[in-house]
């Protein structure tokens, strides 16, 4: 998988783990009541999927309903800083907080129903390095910290309350590597992934350069001690890169390479057991690319492992206009890009523990939970060769009937719903057609596609999901039809007080978020609509 970019240059930065401990401060304007650290209540979005199991699902969700989401208004914007990086970090709400992080790299908290500002935290100053400290995943929420990751491959724990900074561990000093997998928290420990752009992102202008000696990333699923972000386990997904030669610019080749991960993982608390899937290959062809890993919460010790794909070495020259040399999988056609970017599914059919997920390649595969024999397996997406986005990207959505999912570039992409016993399709709605002829994308059909990047939500009787064209969509849950379209491609005035617009949904593991009776979701992901007066957005929604 690739980072959408823009102008992104990643550079250089070694730096070991820093331990701040509790006297650490960095928080900045902080007014207004604390936020409180209670327990959990049914209706709060504490961490990207909801919750361990990965369902998107809010169940607890009475305000909002088939009936009454026509009457939902926007209640307040933020607007970010105007910055050449998207935003991608898709809010946590806890007791009536929305917590975010910004392409400024501050980190905020605000009162839920208002957007009033309760604490900032600039990240800038914490742990300085040649890249900036930019939240780049979603944070999780849990007993009274907030986690979360960063662009450069820093981990962070804050105070819930204050926005203090406790903790700051560097899991991967690599030149390239980053942090888009959301972490998750149980058992005294954060669980996350670390992935990369090594393969895509290596020159001045942000895409892969021929001269650069690629690569030597090697992607890991680390779990880290909650109270002081020691590393307490790692999981590598493929073995040492090592030198074997050249490419034909002379610059030494290594392999193998790649196999990030890219996703948040899922766990089952009654087996112990986490769930990640894991990216394609940068070079050579071993290790756990595109594979399903279900591993041991407390050792990293794998369970089982089911690899989906036989071959999958992909990097970004694949897509140059004389790739020959750069790229040997177009010769075998094992080019893909078909990454598991997507977060796993865990539900039960007929007492039966299955886990599901989606895959670049625009399969849904479920497996057997406790051995992983494949259960069933849906074609739902389009395969595009070298550079798989006809497919699922980021995650789908379980309601304890349903499964949801969507397609990205799927000629066009589609909302689903499907039998999670058989995988039956029991609906497909398609992007509508009018969606880059009508609102704000439609003076931009060069940018406009019918596309869904962001993961699926699902709250009772109702399915959510952003599009290419700037469109925010709820869905009827038992037929597919759209029952409420929001147009984001307009100019906002942020509760902040700065200009914002916003366009493309989610995208980069976000997605909407539905929490007391508000929706919330982020827009301006790539591809870019043009914003010249301000920067993206986060949209909070109620009746």
């Amino acid at each position: 998988m690739a980072l959408p970019k823009r102008g992104i240059t990643l550079v250089a930065v070694v730096s070991s783990v820093l331990l701040l401990g509790t006297g650490a401060t960095g928080a900045t304007g902080a007014t207004g009541a604390a936020t409180g650290a209670s327990p959990h209540r049914p209706g709060d979005w504490p961490t990207w999927s909801k919750d361990a199991s990965g369902s998107r699902y809010a169940a607890a969700e009475w305000r909002i309903t088939p009936r009454t989401v026509s009457g939902l208004k926007l209640k307040w914007a933020f607007a970010f800083p105007k910055s050449p990086l998207p935003v991608r970090s898709q809010p946590a709400v806890v007791g009536g907080v929305v917590y975010f992080g910004g392409p400024d790299g501050r980190f905020h908290a605000r009162d839920a129903r208002s957007g009033a500002e309760r604490w900032t935290t600039d990240l800038s100053g914490i742990a300085p390095g040649a890249r900036p400290a930019i939240p780049w995943d979603s944070p999780s929420v849990s007993g009274g910290r907030i986690y979360f990751g960063d662009l450069r491959g820093y981990v962070y724990s804050l105070d819930q309350r204050t926005g203090r900074v406790v903790w700051a561990t560097q899991v991967d000093a690599h030149p390239a590597a980053t942090v888009t997998s959301s972490p998750i928290v149980h058992d005294g420990l954060v669980f996350v992934g670390t992935s990369s752009g090594e393969n895509a992102a290596t020159a001045p202008d942000g895409g892969d350069d021929p001269n650069y000696p690629c690569c030597t990333f090697r992607g890991h699923v680390d779990a880290l001690d909650a109270a002081t972000g020691e590393l307490v386990w790692r999981h590598y997904t493929v073995p040492e890169p090592r030198a074997v030669g050249t490419w034909p610019s002379g610059a030494t080749r290594y392999e193998p390479s790649g196999a990030g991960v890219w996703s948040s993982p899922v766990i089952d608390p009654r087996t112990g057991t986490l769930y990640v899937g894991t990216g394609q290959n940068y070079t050579g062809s071993a290790g756990d690319f595109d594979t399903l890993l279900a591993l041991d919460h407390r050792t990293g010790a794998v369970k089982w492992r089911n690899q989906v794909t036989k071959a999958d070495t992909w990097r970004g020259l694949c897509n140059a206009p004389d790739p020959a040399g750069y790229c040997p999988g177009l010769a075998d056609g094992s080019a893909l890009d078909y990454d598991i970017g997507a977060t796993p599914n865990l539900f039960t059919v007929d007492g039966r523990a299955l886990v599901g997920v989606g895959q670049k390649l625009g399969v849904y595969h479920v497996f057997d939970a406790a051995t992983g024999e494949v259960v069933w397996r849906r074609q739902l997406g389009v395969p595009w060769p070298s550079g798989g986005i006809g497919g699922i990207q980021w995650g789908s959505s379980f309601d304890g009937h349903r499964l949801y999912v969507a397609t990205y570039f799927a000629e066009p992409g589609k909302v689903f719903a499907l039998d999670p016993g058989t995988g039956r399709v029991l609906w497909e709605t398609p992007n509508p057609a009018d969606g880059c002829t009508t609102g704000g994308a439609a003076a931009f059909p060069e940018i406009c596609s019918l596309g869904h990047g962001p993961a699926v939500t699902s709250s009772p009787g109702l399915v959510w999901e952003g599009g290419n064209d700037g469109k925010l969509r709820a869905y009827s849950a038992r037929d597919g039809r759209v029952l409420w379209t929001y147009d984001t491609i307009r100019d906002f005035t942020g509760v902040n007080g700065l200009p914002g617009r916003g366009g493309t949904i989610g995208g980069g593991g976000g997605g909407v978020v539905v929490a007391d009776g508000m929706v919330y979701v982020q827009a301006g992901y790539a591809p870019d609509y043009p914003n010249p007066d301000g920067g993206d957005v986060l949209l909070a929604f109620g009746r």
